[in-house]
């Protein structure tokens, strides 16, 4: 059986514009060990809100502590992932395609930004900005869409500045997967996509992005799409 790679489908978007801009989480993997309880409670901002799934948490929680310490999250969690990943990818016939290399650019070039990446601002939820990851998701569901352009035509900026107007703003799309680390590591390796657009927004200082809306969606060609906006709110209040 042979996987077509586009089933690992990026799609990431940024737009600037003038203005200003737990308790440990649960589905947590063995590399906790490695981090402290403190930096784990840390990266869990989403810990408390009600409209979030598990995994949407989860995608807020493994940003943040990439951007606690980048390197001990590429040693840790990143390893991890990419271990399972590719075990679960030798059942196609294009494994080598599909799998994870060590010598590839992608992954070499992920280890080196990643040290640069050190007690980073973290991302806080934000329930609006949730509500339009959502109602994009279910757009590109209903209309079997792969595309930051929605059914309608609006664009990301269209969508986001009603509610966020004169702010940073960004948008990372991915397709396949229903787990928060999967679709954190895979939109944070960015394999395929030249600008490293995903990696970027995630890793983002310049803009002031903090402030994050999450929804994973079910959807009828990749099984799942993952939608998160991102917006940088200039003194965000948790």
């Amino acid at each position: 059986m042979k996987l077509n790679y586009t089933l690992f489908l990026f799609l990431s978007l940024i737009f600037l514009t003038t203005g200003t801009n737990a308790t440990k989480s649960t589905n947590i993997l063995p590399s906790r060990e490695s981090w402290s309880n403190d930096e784990l409670d840390l990266a869990n901002t989403a810990k408390h809100v009600d409209y979030l799934s598990k995994e949407e948490k989860n995608i807020i929680f493994y940003m943040n502590l990439i951007r606690i310490d980048g390197t001990k999250f590429f040693n840790t969690y990143f390893q991890d992932f990419m271990r399972d990943h590719n075990k679960r990818m030798q059942k196609y016939s294009n494994y080598k395609d599909l799998k994870i290399n060590t010598y590839d650019s992608y992954y070499r070039g992920l280890k080196e930004d990643l040290k640069k990446v050190k007690n980073y601002e973290l991302y806080y939820p934000d329930e609006t900005l949730t509500f339009l990851a959502l109602s994009h998701g279910k757009d590109m569901k209903r209309h079997n869409l792969a595309a930051h352009i929605s059914s309608d035509g609006r664009t990301m900026y269209d969508r986001l500045s009603k509610y966020f107007p004169r702010h940073a703003m960004a948008e990372n799309l991915a397709f396949g997967f229903a787990k928060g680390l999967d679709n954190v590591c895979m939109l944070l390796l960015d394999k395929g996509v030249p600008d490293l657009g995903h990696r970027k927004n995630m890793l983002n200082t310049s803009n002031g992005l903090n402030t994050v809306g999450v929804s994973i969606q079910s959807h009828p060609t990749y099984t799942y799409s993952a939608t998160i906006d991102f917006v940088g709110i200039p003194k965000h209040k948790n």
